[in-house]
């Protein structure tokens, strides 16, 4: 199966300091959570607003790296870290 994304919903978890959104392998619902730190340029004034909207500036990318990181081992909870973004930075160079 396909890893997709259909639900563009996001949410901010001030205690685990990440993004929760979600993905479906098939009919199975994926939950996945990038770090806070992850975000490029978080607008940390802001707080919760600017989280969400470095999430959705980079919307793109950050699906793109959910989709390699969940086809490394298909899990029940995938958390993107700063990790996950610089091996996905170093592979377009």
């Amino acid at each position: 199966m396909t890893l997709t994304f259909p639900n563009r919903s996001r949410s901010y978890d001030e205690a685990g300091q990440h993004i929760r959104f979600l993905g479906y392998d098939g009919m199975f619902e994926i939950p996945f959570r990038v770090e806070i730190e992850a975000l490029p340029n978080p607008n940390r004034a802001t707080a919760e607003a600017g989280y969400l909207a470095a999430f959705d500036a980079a919307r793109d990318s950050i699906l793109d790296v959910a989709r390699k990181a969940y086809s490394r081992g298909r899990k029940n909870l995938c958390v993107l870290t700063s990790a996950d973004f610089r091996h996905q930075t170093s592979r377009r160079l």
